[in-house]
């Protein structure tokens, strides 16, 4: 047990070390209703093929979701989403012992369950928005926590999203919510601009071009991109043609310093950061 705690206190500190190599964060979304692969990964023998695959392809991460956050989506209870949640992060854990998982939910409860049940990390999408009860609970758990701006919620977020100044607001969402955390004596925080998540087209586009000035709140950035509409509304085409579209954003993420990619789609996301990385080193 104390070398399982060293192992992954090791991994967790690249995540937070200036100029270490990028991470890929692998999806699996045990979800019916998911934008790009809902009802694929329902029984264990299909999670547990697909999390192989991932960790074949490179994966650093795999963030377990089990509530679908694609626009409008339909609301569903905790206990379903304990249901649906809990078993996959414990049969995964104990097929891969040594696997960063990361926990995908907002709820402060079912992130209490989640790390009991092995996970490492907890990503929320509202940033401590939608439960008040998340900040208190990522204290006292002292993990990982990945911080996401939204506007609005899952089922409201895509209605009619505006910002004075996208860039600026949503610094100054990670401002505010970063000093009730530092309040609460949580440090280790990973900002996730929230690509799709309450912006139109061009405020994504503006987010990814001025991606650099999130640099200065000296925490590492995750960008999540994969297959979404930012992508194929540019390019007049579905989610399951926009894996090249994900791994041009990918790659022009990278370069403005983004440390962790969460995709879809291991392979073409390790190979932009092998690629970007060896070019940085050269």
């Amino acid at each position: 047990m104390v070398q399982d705690t060293v192992f992954y206190e090791k991994k967790i500190e690249q995540l937070f070390t200036p100029g270490a190599k990028p991470m890929v964060m692998g999806i699996l979304n045990v979800t019916p209703d998911s934008f790009f692969d809902g009802g694929k990964y329902g029984i264990e023998n299909q999670w547990l093929l697909h999390t192989q695959q991932m960790v074949d392809e490179g994966a650093d991460i795999i963030d377990i979701g089990a509530y679908s956050t694609r626009p409008g989506a339909k609301d569903i209870t905790e206990a379903e989403e304990q249901d649906r949640l809990i078993k996959v992060i414990k049969s995964v854990k104990k097929h891969f012992p040594q696997l960063l998982i990361s926990a995908d939910t907002f709820r402060a409860a079912m992130a209490e369950k989640a790390i009991e049940a092995g996970a490492n990390i907890i990503n929320d999408i509202s940033g401590g928005t939608i439960d008040s009860m998340m900040f208190p609970t990522i204290a006292k758990l002292q993990v990982p926590y990945v911080l996401m701006h939204i506007q609005g919620t899952p089922q409201t977020m895509q209605l009619q999203p505006h910002y004075k100044n996208v860039v600026e607001d949503v610094f100054e969402f990670f401002n505010d919510r970063l000093q009730k955390l530092k309040e609460l004596g949580v440090s280790k925080v990973i900002l996730d601009p929230g690509f799709g998540f309450g912006k139109t087209l061009e405020h994504n586009y503006l987010l990814l071009k001025e991606l650099e000035h999130f640099h200065s709140l000296q925490l590492p950035l995750l960008a999540g991109f994969s297959r979404k509409s930012m992508i194929n509304k540019v390019l007049n085409i579905k989610a399951d043609e926009a894996l090249n579209g994900t791994t041009v954003l990918n790659t022009i993420a990278l370069e403005k310093g983004a440390r962790i990619l969460r995709v879809h789609d291991v392979k073409e996301a390790k190979e932009a950061v092998d690629i970007v990385n060896y070019l940085r080193r050269s």
